[in-house]
Formats: structure tokens, C-alpha cells, sequence
């Protein structure tokens, strides 16, 4: 059994690494704020290091689970980063949802130094990390993706491995949040219109949810949305990110996204009011203030 470091202890990393404790596997963990990775090893056991590099010292496999591009470089390639302790071999796997193009130049660097590296973005918000069934969609070659395969199974539920160049992981995320941000963009337009216009809500939703008019959003965002309760599952923030970056990855391709574009808006928006840590469900905020009504 490979030794396993993790970095990076949030809402979804610190459930991730869970399950691998769980797994049997022996993790070093880091965590930018220390008092988080003592707690998390306190209550699941592991070893805590003082930097990334200690990660990569004690680790044959290091996963990455932070905000963004700019903090996965530091990690893995900054100083006392990760690539400064890992020995030629080790495998670097981040699971943070980034630009193609950094994972990119990340994984040429690292290789320079002898050091693998995958991009393995998830999606499925903490109730499927905390439960291993989250989706991973994974990008490298299939001899890395094999390898990380074992503790890909560990974490989520369905694993795929979207092709052998770099990147690719990171660009069917960028995809699929943007098209899961737009449809709850509709469904929160919908509810608007719905409540304008006198419709019973709960017949809307129900006929809606049999029919055509039925997704993922609508099951999960629905309730939050009518009833103003944004507890967080995937920040407003994180998902403004991802839709931004899929929108730059459009835009050098010469490629328009005109939903992916709009609920940018929605959600540029929701932060102006402040919801920047709220879950995405707080979109709807906007679409209120755009109507002027209130659901």
C-alpha cells in the first residue's frame, strides 16, 4: 500500500482524506491553516507536516484539494512545495478544479523533476465526498491514471479517465459545472415566474421533477432556493471561478457559451451582495433582484 499525502483540508478535501483513513491507507496531511489538519488528525489519525515539502518527503502519492490554479503551483512547485521533498517516481494528483492550461504547465515542470502527475477534478459537493461517491473525471497518461485508480475508487463512485493529455479532466469539469450553474440559473428564473405568476410552487416543482423539466439541480436546489437557505455545499465563489474559467477556455477556442455567459452575470451579481462564501443556490438573489420580486 502506497504512502498517501494530502494537501489541502476544506470542505471537500478534509472528507476525501477521510475516506482514505478509513481505506487503511497512511496519510500525512497539510493544510494551510495548521490547527485544521490537527483537528482532522486528531479525529481521523495521520501525521501532520509543517509544509508541503514534508508531504512529499513521507508520500509515494500526494493528492492536491485546494481553491485554485495559483495555490496548486504553490504547493506542489513553490517554495518548500511538495516537488522540493518528492522523490522521482511519486505521483502528484490534483483534484481541484483549475485551468487546463495550468495543469498543463504544472505537469511539464514536474516533470522535469522526474514527478508524475494527473488532473482528477470531482464534482458531486460534500455529500458525496463525505460519502465516496463523488464523480471523478481524470486527465493523463493511462499508466498514471492506473495507478491512481485504487484510490480513485476509494473517493468516488464513478472514475473516468477522459483521456491520456494532461488537462483534459480539468476542462470536462470546467464543462460540466458551467451546464449544472446555467440550470440552476433556469430553475431559479422559473421559480421567479412561477411565484409571479401565482403558480402553486410545490405543483411546479413536483410536474417539473416527472418530466422534462427534471435535473440534478432542480432535486437539490429547489428547497434552498424558495426557502432563502444557502447553506454551503459548493461556494458562490468556487463556482464563479469555474464558470469563468470554462467561458476563457471558450473564448481562445472561438467557441460561445451565451448560458455559460449569462449565469456569470447572475453570479458575479450574487457576489456583489456579498455571497461570495454562500452556496451557489444564492444565485437566485439575483434573478430576484433582475425581477424585482421575491420568492
Amino acid at each position: 500500500m502506497e504512502r498517501i499525502g494530502f494537501v489541502g483540508l476544506g470542505i471537500m478535501g478534509s472528507r476525501m482524506a477521510a475516506n482514505l483513513r478509513r481505506a487503511g491507507y497512511e496519510l500525512t496531511v497539510y493544510n494551510r491553516t495548521r490547527e485544521r489538519a490537527e483537528a482532522w488528525a486528531a479525529e481521523h489519525g495521520g501525521t501532520v507536516a509543517a509544509t508541503p515539502a514534508e508531504v512529499g518527503a513521507a508520500s509515494d502519492v500526494v493528492v492536491t484539494m485546494v481553491v485554485d490554479g495559483p495555490q496548486v503551483a504553490e504547493v506542489l512547485l513553490g517554495e518548500h512545495g511538495v516537488a522540493e521533498g518528492a522523490a522521482q517516481g511519486a505521483l502528484c494528483m490534483d483534484m481541484s478544479t483549475i485551468a487546463p492550461g495550468e495543469s498543463r504547465r504544472i505537469a511539464a515542470t514536474l516533470a522535469e523533476r522526474g514527478i508524475r502527475f494527473v488532473d482528477a477534478p470531482v464534482t458531486g459537493s460534500s455529500p458525496k465526498a463525505q460519502d465516496g461517491t463523488l464523480t471523478i473525471m481524470a486527465g493523463g497518461a493511462p499508466e498514471d491514471f492506473q495507478r491512481a485508480r485504487p484510490l480513485f475508487e476509494v473517493m468516488g463512485e464513478l472514475i473516468v479517465h477522459v483521456g491520456d493529455e494532461v488537462g483534459q479532466g480539468e476542462m470536462v469539469k470546467l464543462i460540466n459545472n458551467a451546464v449544472a450553474a446555467a440550470n440552476a440559473h433556469t430553475l431559479a428564473q422559473a421559480l421567479v415566474v412561477g411565484r409571479v405568476t401565482g403558480v402553486d410552487l410545490d405543483a411546479l416543482t413536483e410536474v417539473m421533477a416527472a418530466g422534462s423539466g427534471g435535473s440534478a439541480m432542480l432535486s437539490l436546489k429547489a428547497g434552498p432556493m424558495r426557502e432563502h437557505d444557502y447553506t454551503t455545499l459548493f461556494k458562490l465563489e468556487h463556482m464563479l471561478k469555474d464558470v469563468r474559467l470554462c467561458l476563457e477556455e471558450g473564448q481562445a477556442a472561438g467557441v460561445p457559451f451565451p448560458a455559460a455567459a449569462a449565469v456569470r452575470e447572475a453570479l458575479t451579481a450574487g457576489m456583489g451582495r456579498g455571497l461570495a462564501d454562500a452556496d451557489f443556490a444564492a444565485l437566485v438573489e439575483a434573478v430576484e433582484g433582475f425581477a424585482d420580486k421575491r420568492l
